[in-house]
């Protein structure tokens, strides 16, 4: 099916994940009527967000077809019919897997682990968001692609790397959807487009056929505008393949996000790690964050400033995420067509794949004790997600590969540790700036915390309903969308 033969753009669908399963599942909508509608606004929007690389219409309405046929049998499964969209560094069969690159990438024969796991629930998987070559940047532009925009403001970024993912939530294109997250890449974006973003337990969603991904410190994880939606594609997309290094013990969260929190004690820090480039956080970013704090004490938690000790955190990142760049660019087909940063992250990570990154991997569980002594006397951490609001479009594209690493540092100085340490860490929407821009603030926990994180985020979800804002029409995409 062409996408002009697509119907007219409708408005945008008012329920989320588990509400569009539930009226399915009561018949009260078709998942064909569902799909396209979904592929009616990302046609419609496409021109103006660019947040898809890969559009799977006939396939989509295929597999909506059969749900339908499922459901009319009495089947009932999660998310039976409904659509949703994983980015472009997850393989679905008969789809390139390119991951922002330059390139003729060859169709994968057999879907991710992941994905697989969506199937299995009866998700429509409707196309495949943007990402920044190899997911480097927290910004989603490209000569593979072109510019992802921000739905709340078309000349700013909705960040990254999981731009495309969060872009198509926050306009309303599909209500979930799968990104990852190596450096804050699914929590940045959730943060600069109001959305809920959890970046889960290292091993917690399978990263098969990749038994890693960029040497541990990547996981993939959901988006949404809900904590119970989030939570719903969260328990879905989860569990272990075979052979992936990382097994953590299962957990449900889904049930989580309907339970009282208790009173925690809530260590507020608002000071990155160390790195030896200048950052400072934004006034507007501080006043939201704290803001946040002084909501939670009010709630009856106990909050306090700490800062959790990160000591050399950031020598054990840059091994593991250049070596992971070096992994995934042998996979281009033509190397010399990636971004001149690739090409030098490549280069480094080559430099650093043996000795340094052996040590780095090995500093692992240090750092680990390190941190996790403020868990000691606190629950959570409450951090901002970023420094900065959103930058504009081109703001970064044009910079040699150091000034990009000083300006991303810059930007987003707060995310990366936890990908370091393999813990959860969700990002709920903590207001706008005063020229509408949307930012946000992480909750951090220990190993296997994200059912606490859970509880506490839905609990701010219904205090401050963030759901109630969408971006404006005008700024998403043409009239009616």
């Amino acid at each position: 099916m062409s996408t002009d033969a697509l119907p007219k753009a409708e408005p945008r669908e008012s329920r989320g994940l588990a509400g569009q399963a539930a009226a399915l599942a009561a018949g009260e909508v078709t998942a064909r009527e569902l799909t396209e509608r979904a592929l009616a606004r990302i046609a419609a929007t496409q021109p103006t967000l660019n947040a898809f690389r890969r559009v799977r219409e006939e396939a989509a309405l295929a597999e909506a077809d059969s749900a339908d046929r499922q459901l009319a049998r009495g089947g009932r499964l999660p998310l039976l019919g409904v659509p949703v969209a994983v980015k472009d560094d997850v393989d679905v069969a008969g789809e390139p897997t390119a991951f922002g690159c330059p390139g003729d990438f060859p169709p994968k024969d057999a879907d991710s682990e992941c994905v697989r796991r969506l199937r299995a629930a009866g998700a429509v998987v409707v196309g495949k968001t943007n990402s920044p070559e190899l997911g480097q940047w927290p910004f989603t532009e490209g000569p593979a692609f072109g510019d992802t925009r921000n739905p709340w403001s078309r000349d700013h970024t909705p960040g990254g790397s999981s731009g495309g993912s969060a872009a198509a939530v926050a306009a309303g294109l599909v209500a979930a959807a799968l990104g990852s997250d190596g450096a804050g890449s699914i929590r940045i974006p959730a943060a600069w487009t109001h959305l809920v973003g959890i970046k889960p337990q290292r091993g917690r969603i399978s990263t098969w056929p990749e038994p890693e991904a960029f040497k541990g410190i990547t996981v993939f994880g959901p988006l949404a505008r809900t904590v119970e939606d989030a939570a719903l594609l969260l328990d879905v997309a989860s569990g272990s393949a075979e052979g992936d290094l990382h097994r953590p013990a299962p957990v449900q969260v889904l049930p989580e996000a309907g339970r009282d929190p208790g009173r925690l004690r809530v260590a507020l820090s608002v000071r990155p790690p160390w790195t030896a480039t200048r950052k400072s956080l934004d006034p507007e970013v501080r006043a939201a964050v704290t803001g946040m704090a002084e909501r939670l004490a009010e709630l009856g938690h106990e909050v306090e400033e700490a800062e959790p000790a990160y000591g050399p955190v950031g020598l054990a990142f840059v091994p593991r995420a250049t070596a992971g760049i070096r992994e995934w660019s042998l996979r281009a087909p033509d190397f010399s067509l990636l971004d001149a940063r690739t090409r030098g992250a490549a280069r480094s990570g080559k430099l650093l794949g043996g000795a340094a990154l052996r040590a780095a991997r090995a500093a692992e569980a240090p750092l680990q004790r390190r941190v996790g002594k403020i868990f000691r006397r606190f629950d959570v951490v409450l951090a901002p997600t970023t420094a900065t609001p959103p930058p504009r479009i081109g703001d970064l594209a044009h910079l040699s590969g150091w000034q990009t690493d000083r300006t991303m540092i810059a930007h987003c100085p707060y995310a990366w540790p936890w990908n370091v340490l393999g813990w959860p860490g969700v990002n709920v929407p903590a207001g706008f700036t005063g020229t509408g821009l949307p930012v946000g603030a992480q909750l951090l926990g220990p190993a296997g915390s994200e059912p606490l994180l859970v509880r506490l985020a839905a609990q701010l979800e219904a205090d401050r309903r963030w759901f109630e804002h969408r971006p404006p029409e005008d700024a998403a995409g043409p009239a009616g969308l």
